[in-house]
């Protein structure tokens, strides 16, 4: 089969489409992936890329054409709208004329922000006449609405249309949270595409020379250390940690530690210095993904929290089956979705997002348990991941339904 696959972000950016792509490819699929010159998170191209650079090239044996764009920058509105804009206008010329040269048995799109990239996709599909899948990680408008404050109808009724016209057009529309379904078939009658397909971990190897000890606070293995791992952005509203932080600082073995970066770390970093929590949390920085076993391995608890928006809610990111696959236990300050899957696989605690109280509470009783009790939390959430969530299910579940068997 000839998958022609559309996704904002490709490799060597860090996404699940990477995983699709070269699993695929290594099963006879024969992929061309139409993505954009990588910029992401950083804001800025990779090296070795540009507009004259490596537009064109084989990864892993998967044929790759990366797009002109406007760099996303530091990420304000005006940035981001013309990286957005840049990749569309650049992904719908180029797909018109690519289309008369190349033809494919199907059309595959990862959804990240923003909901464009369905546009083109849907023209490649009515001109060659092949099915098109759908795998939506992001609501849209929802995520406009949360993330920019952008609520105005002339501007969110055009979003819902074209929403509306993308899916009718989809053959199957895959859904990484069960919770996106409402959102879904509000904008038509679109139940009887819909397939529930959940994002899986990275499969990672760690470095053997990698040694955690000489890194504070994992040098002292009297500390009870909860790790955040990811994106230090507006969504995971990290405001509430730091401010549970300040109220636990008197416990000196108490430690938060951020492994990460992005546009709220400055932010974050000035409110511990404010607070006085240098003894209390500690921002890492960024580290590749294959040292994060070593840092979660190494965490009593995992966190994770999103703001109290309607499109989180509905949401469960990548990062909880990460986080469930190490077989730690994981605190959540999250609604909806999210904190339902913490629920139901036993695998920690989940608290209301902003409810700092609670969270406080929470941490206290974690510390609290004897390490049989916590260390059952972490083996019920793997258990949960190996039952549900692993890779090789869901290529497995990717190709039938690519064949027409699901």
């Amino acid at each position: 089969m000839k998958l022609c696959i559309f996704t904002n972000h490709f490799f060597p950016e860090d996404f699940k489409v990477n995983d699709i792509a070269f699993d695929l490819q290594k099963k006879d699929f024969d992929i061309t992936v139409i993505t954009a010159i990588p910029d992401y998170p950083k804001g800025k191209f990779y090296d070795g890329y540009s507009l004259f650079k490596k537009r064109k090239e084989v990864v892993n044996g998967v044929n790759v054409i990366r797009l002109p764009i406007i760099p996303r920058g530091k990420g304000g509105a005006i940035r981001l709208a013309l990286n957005y804009i840049s990749y569309f206008v650049c992904a719908t010329i180029f797909t018109f004329f690519h289309s008369f040269k190349n033809q494919y048995d199907a059309v595959f799109v990862h959804l990240t922000s923003p909901f464009f990239i369905g546009i083109p996709a849907v023209h490649l599909k009515k001109r060659q006449k092949i099915p098109l899948y759908f795998w939506t990680l992001d609501l849209w408008p929802e995520s406009l609405i949360s993330a920019a404050g952008i609520k105005h109808p002339l501007i969110i009724e055009p979003q819902n249309k074209m929403v509306a016209m993308v899916y009718s057009n989809c053959d199957k529309i895959l859904i990484s949270s069960k919770g996106f379904a409402k959102s879904i078939c509000e904008k038509g009658n679109f139940e009887d595409k819909l397939v529930y397909f959940p994002n899986w971990a990275e499969s990672v190897v760690s470095p053997s020379d990698f040694d955690i000890s000489k890194i504070s606070p994992f040098d002292d293995k009297s500390n009870f250390i909860l790790l955040f791992a990811g994106n230090l952005g507006e969504a995971q509203n990290l405001d509430t940690i730091i401010e549970s932080a300040d109220r636990l600082k008197d416990n000196e073995k108490i430690k938060f530690v951020f492994v990460g970066d992005g546009r709220r770390k400055i932010h974050l970093e000035n409110l511990v210095a404010e607070k006085k929590l240098n003894n209390t949390v500690y921002f890492l920085g960024r580290y590749p993904i294959d040292t994060m076993p070593v840092f979660m391995g190494n965490a009593s608890v995992l966190l994770f929290s999103l703001k109290d928006e309607l499109c989180f809610n509905l949401t469960v990111p990548a990062k909880v089956q990460f986080y469930m696959s190490q077989g730690k236990p994981i605190l959540a300050m999250i609604n909806g979705d999210g904190a339902d899957l913490v629920n139901e696989s036993k695998c920690g605690i989940a608290v209301p997002a902003n409810d700092v109280n609670s969270f406080v509470e929470a941490v206290k009783k974690l510390a609290s348990l004897s390490e049989e009790n916590i260390d059952q939390f972490g083996i019920n959430g793997k258990t949960y991941y190996e039952m549900n969530f692993t890779k090789e299910q869901r290529m497995d579940q990717l190709i039938r339904i690519l064949l027409g068997e699901e």
